[in-house]
């Protein structure tokens, strides 16, 4: 059976739960324990898919296609888990859920309400979720005492009581701040968090403490003492340089060993070689590069969290410190690209709507005159087709229909027929909705003898996924082909996945995602090139600055 360790938030929003649940299964894992992990969020919407990443963050894409939210990319991250489906559910979802029975009359004519049906139809989905893994860690998001999240704290709390103390562990996240005009450290928060999620029922076993710095003894024994919790169980979550030295922190402290005591589980020592390896690769490059991100959400930078890790696994793999630097598009559409005038790589990420679409654009052109390399991912990809047509094919105000539906030459435009990763067809039209209508998942891409980007893959065909509704107008392909546009990869059913020019040191742009599938232990080939051919550029401009 199936144990499961229940992480929940108090005080204040966005502490790390998901970081927190990550680095727990990292260690566990490390254990000879199997994984797997799901996120429950208090929020209506159906799925994270329509929401602002000024909101929300970055919307993380599973395998199977499913929209979730971003603490599923650490989870895939930091545990050899694949996420999907089951792997995150909201607020929306599940009522979505029982509404649906309800009309089918699946309740037999019973009042519905939130205990039993609303909390029963949480437990299911969390089993669901759990598959045969030996120990679940479920996230719940916001933050106790938020009236949202009251039914999936109940439903977590009826789980404790039939399954059994020694089937599950309650982690509980908290906020000890540090008030710097008095120097002291406050634990009071902390006791009244516990305070309110011990009155519905739930006494946590593990507290785990963000602050500032290292949690004094005092302080723990303080909390211990007020919380009801063993001394060694209050764990401190003090700020790091880097993440990837959590496992190795929470390890020390013994996190993995309490729940694994609780859960009367008799494991192997942790094996963390594997952590501390990442750890050195960062701590010791023997090359640094500047990389510029130029997006439309550089204001909140969880917008592109995944994309970011992914550029600095790259640099673990090639021992390079990779510096990003975010430049948002609008402002280089006003100021112009001077700004670039000292990166060594240039990468345009996906994105939706109108705003900063020609200052990206600018920013793909600069990298392609100046023999910068250059990664685009999705939109980024769109844009540097859009960027070939008009000034290399010559094709005037070519552009995506996603912006302007009367261009003479809609070089990029709504596919309405594609085939799935499983072969089938579906079909979408401008009046579809938005959520849940983009082509989403992974698919196979078969990649052009030669190219660069079977180099980087080392493979003729790979699988990666998808998150868009517009494609390159095939129509175009022979015109911009004729131009000097390589399209090095190509879907089953014939839609562009990957383009290229073969006269630039590095350019290379993909339909899909691949920064959804790196991680810090393997990396990913296509990050792993760009950086390697950043640092050859970086390396090439050298000589050039001494003579200036």
């Amino acid at each position: 059976m199936t144990s499961y360790v229940f992480i929940t938030g108090g005080v204040v929003s966005s502490l790390g739960k998901g970081i927190t649940s990550a680095c727990l299964g990292a260690i566990l894992e490390s254990r000879g324990l199997t994984i797997s992990m799901i996120k429950l969020d208090p929020y209506i919407n159906v799925d994270p898919g329509t929401m602002s990443p000024f909101q929300h963050g970055e919307v993380f894409v599973t395998e199977d296609g499913t929209e979730a939210d971003l603490d599923l990319g650490h989870y895939e991250r930091f545990v050899r888990t694949t996420t999907g489906r089951n792997s995150n559910f909201t607020t929306g979802r599940i009522y979505e859920s029982v509404i649906r029975k309800e009309r089918r009359g699946e309740y037999l004519g019973a009042t519905v309400q939130v205990i039993p049906h609303i909390t029963d139809e949480i437990k299911q989905s969390v089993r669901r979720g759990a598959g045969d893994a030996d120990v679940c860690l479920v996230e719940i998001g916001g933050t106790v005492g938020d009236i949202e999240s009251l039914p999936f704290l109940e439903a977590i709390r009826q789980m404790g009581v039939e399954m059994g103390h020694d089937k599950v562990v309650y982690v509980h996240l908290t906020l000890v701040p540090y008030i710097a005009t008095s120097a002291e450290i406050k634990t009071k928060p902390t006791q009244h968090s516990v305070k309110e999620l011990r009155s519905i029922g739930i006494q946590p076993d593990i507290l785990v403490c963000r602050s500032e710095q290292v949690l004094p003894d005092e302080q723990r024994r303080k909390i211990a003492l007020f919380t009801n919790v063993q001394e060694r169980a209050v764990i401190s979550a003090n700020d790091v340089d880097d993440l990837y030295k959590i496992p190795a922190l929470m390890h020390a402290q013994g996190l993995d060993q309490i729940v694994a005591e609780q859960l009367h589980l008799d494991l192997p020592t942790a094996d963390l070689s594997e952590w501390q390896a990442i750890v050195d690769a960062k701590l010791d490059p023997d090359g640094e590069v500047n990389v510029a991100m130029v997006g439309k959400y550089v204001d909140l930078r969880d917008s592109y969290i995944s994309l970011s890790e992914a550029l600095l696994h790259g640099g673990i793999q090639t021992r390079t410190r990779v510096n990003i630097h975010y430049f948002e598009s609008q402002n280089i559409l006003e100021n112009g690209v001077e700004c670039l005038a000292k990166m060594d790589g240039i990468v345009v990420p996906g994105g939706f709507g109108d705003r900063g679409i020609e200052g990206k654009i600018m920013a793909v052109q600069y990298a392609r005159e100046n023999a910068v390399p250059y990664l685009g991912i999705c939109l980024g990809m769109q844009l540097a087709v859009i960027e070939a047509a008009r000034n290399l094919a010559g094709l005037q105000d070519a552009q995506s229909t996603e912006f302007d539906k009367k261009t003479p030459h809609p070089v990029v435009a709504l596919i309405t027929e594609w085939q799935t990763g499983e072969g089938a067809l579906e079909e979408r039209t401008e009046e579809s909705d938005l959520g849940g209508t983009m082509r989403l998942g992974a698919q196979t891409i078969s990649l052009a003898e030669g190219s660069l980007a079977a180099a980087a893959y080392g493979e003729s065909e790979v699988f990666e996924r998808h998150r868009h509704r517009y494609e390159v107008n095939n129509n175009y392909r022979e015109r911009l082909a004729a131009a000097g546009v390589r399209f090095s990869g190509l879907s089953v059913d014939d839609l562009v996945e990957m383009v290229e020019l073969p006269d630039h040191p590095w350019f290379v742009a993909s339909q899909f995602h691949p920064e959804f599938t790196s991680n810090p232990r393997d990396g990913h080939p296509l990050f792993s090139s760009f950086i390697s051919a950043t640092r050859a550029h970086s390396a090439d401009a050298l000589p050039k600055a001494a003579l200036a």
